[in-house]
């Protein structure tokens, strides 16, 4: 009798699963079918297949918003903000955790107060900061501005999982003739592989799909992100939905291989974790 709820409890959770795996798999449907359409097509039906399969839109997407450029930039941007973050962020979590006090604890407390303030609020003054620091208009510029908002959230992730690391691993290291360093390095980094695979993919759908930040900081057509150019197909009259949905398309497809690619890590970080447990 037990097995039988536990089988029918099993298979209600399995359909609703099933739903909402329906649900956020529709949109990306959507993309990817009009993405190969004629402009009338899409406006004629946008769920039903293309009649023809056009692969010109995605030629002429390569060609008018410069893909490969584009590209670069995106990538460029993504890896040297998460990469930053990761580094800053863990090392940050690192040294408050293992030198508790008053002034760590206002440190602390000072870098999530900035997790409350909305965006909106600081996009005039950022812009004026970054005018005045020669940060417009250039890709490290995005680089440093995304570790600033980035950071804070990083920071509180990895300053609890710090805490769960047994202290002793670090003492037996330094008696070993490690110093801060190596011991950071050596011991904490891989430790901490579960949570930095969490942050890292949070952190690089965020900017890799990032557009208001890069729309107010970043005039220079050679300068360009992803969705940036995708814009231009967006405008006052018309939409120019096949060519836009075929560059959304050219831009998700490395998301979602780099998902597919870490989502191994995730599995052994969660199973790492129910060990551990």
């Amino acid at each position: 009798m037990n097995d039988d709820r536990y089988s029918s409890g099993k298979l209600v959770i399995e359909l609703i699963m099933i739903v909402l795996a329906v649900l956020f798999f529709f949109p990306l449907y959507l993309t990817f079918i009009n993405a190969f359409k004629r402009y009338d097509e899409v406006l004629a039906s946008t769920s039903s297949l293309p009649q023809v399969w056009q692969l010109a839109n995605f030629a002429t997407v390569w060609q008018q918003i410069q893909f490969p450029g584009v590209f670069a930039n995106s990538l460029i941007i993504t890896v040297g903000s998460v990469v930053g973050i990761l580094l800053i962020s863990s090392a940050a979590a690192y040294q408050l955790v293992r030198n508790p006090g008053v002034w760590s604890n206002i440190i602390f407390m000072t870098i999530l107060s900035s997790l409350v303030i909305p965006f909106q609020t600081m996009m005039i003054p950022l812009v004026k900061v970054a005018k005045d620091f020669h940060l417009i208009n250039t890709l490290h510029g995005m680089i440093i501005m995304y570790w600033g908002f980035g950071i804070p959230l990083a920071l509180f992730l990895y300053h609890g999982f710090v805490k769960g690391i047994p202290v002793e691993l670090e003492e037996a290291a330094t008696i070993d003739g490690s110093g801060t360093v190596g011991v950071y390095f050596r011991i904490l980094l891989p430790l901490l592989a579960p949570i930095t695979t969490t942050i890292a993919i949070l952190h690089t759908l965020w900017i890799w799909n990032d557009f208001l930040l890069p729309f107010i900081m970043l005039s220079a057509k050679a300068n360009r992100t992803i969705p940036l150019a995708t814009f231009v197909y967006f405008g006052e009259y018309m939409n120019q939905w096949h060519l836009a949905l075929a560059a959304l398309t050219l831009a998700v497809i490395p998301i979602i291989v780099f998902f597919l690619l870490m989502q191994r890590y995730i599995i052994q970080g969660i199973t790492a974790g129910a060990v551990k447990g």
